[in-house]
């Protein structure tokens, strides 16, 4: 099978747009940032002292304290996007051949970005709708289904109870992320004088902070039927997430490297691009985090 990679490397100006893609369109990568990440994975170890500290007199006997050491495997897996396009594309002025990898790279990385909350919110393969066997239980849905708040008539009073939740656990909340059904709900509710509770979210506003919050609006909350309407913890300190490879786009012109229907690149005059990259996460301590969602799902 014949590969052209483009001198495998784009310009770095465009590489760094790729990145910054990715970032821009991911909810969780947005609360918590990226971090490095090995292309073998990393062991991220949480460090606890179990008990309070002692106070001694003089000469006063000490006794155990004791600490909990555990570790969260954070491993990358792959992430791909394939699309056909006519073989005119490799006749094309290097110009327009630019702007065609440019709009298929930007639309790779807003793809690679939903993989990346879809995954740790859900543990679902997104081009499928089903579990995934790569992500298994290392996802919000399984962790947290002890702790969830079932929603109410009050999308106000939940993220309250949410809030309460996590702090009752003795960790901070750093952000929320919701699904644009439950954004509806704090919009529409309203003050005893009819006045909104939530001006800034009039008019189908998505502020960047409600309360001093932190906040982001995203579908991949709610992904595929799901009843999750927000999450809410402490993004900053315990989700971790990095690339582990740069994207990188491949351009094939034989074979069907997509294994689809359609048959042999070649015969039909078609070219393939073809974007990668490898992505991991840790969910560092669940009790950090509080799931809002719909009851009886």
């Amino acid at each position: 099978m014949g590969t052209v990679t483009m001198g495998t490397k784009f310009p770095a100006i465009l590489s760094n747009e790729m990145l910054n893609l990715v970032r821009g369109k991911s909810s969780l990568a947005k609360m918590s940032g990226q971090r490095p990440l090995s292309f073998a994975g990393t062991d991220i170890f949480s460090f606890t002292l179990d008990k309070e500290a002692d106070i001694l007199g003089e000469s006063g006997a000490k006794s155990v304290g004791g600490a909990t050491v555990a570790p969260v495997q954070v491993r990358p897996f792959k992430v791909e996007y394939s699309a056909r396009f006519s073989d005119e594309f490799m006749l094309a002025s290097e110009e327009a051949r630019l702007d065609t990898l440019r709009a298929f790279t930007e639309g790779f990385a807003a793809k690679a970005a939903r993989v990346l909350d879809i995954a740790a919110i859900h543990g679902v393969n997104p081009r499928t709708g089903q579990a995934s066997s790569v992500i298994g239980n290392n996802n919000f849905d399984y962790k947290l289904s002890s702790n969830k708040t079932t929603a109410t008539t009050s999308a106000n009073a939940d993220v309250e109870t949410a809030v309460a939740a996590v702090q009752g656990r003795e960790h901070e909340v750093t952000g929320m992320i919701m699904a644009p059904a439950f954004r509806s709900s704090l919009a529409a509710e309203t003050r005893a004088d009819g006045t909104p509770l939530l001006p800034e979210l009039s008019w189908g506003a998505a502020p960047s902070e409600i309360k001093g919050l932190p906040v982001d609006v995203n579908n991949t909350v709610a992904f595929a039927s799901s009843p999750d309407l927000a999450l809410l913890g402490n993004f900053r300190d315990f989700l971790r997430w990095g690339m582990a490879k740069d994207i990188f786009i491949r351009t094939y012109d034989v074979g069907n490297p997509d294994n689809s229907e359609d048959g042999d690149l070649a015969s039909l005059n078609q070219i393939l691009l073809r974007g990668e990259c490898y992505i991991g996460y840790g969910i560092l301590v669940a009790d950090a985090f509080q799931l809002i969602a719909r009851s009886g799902e």
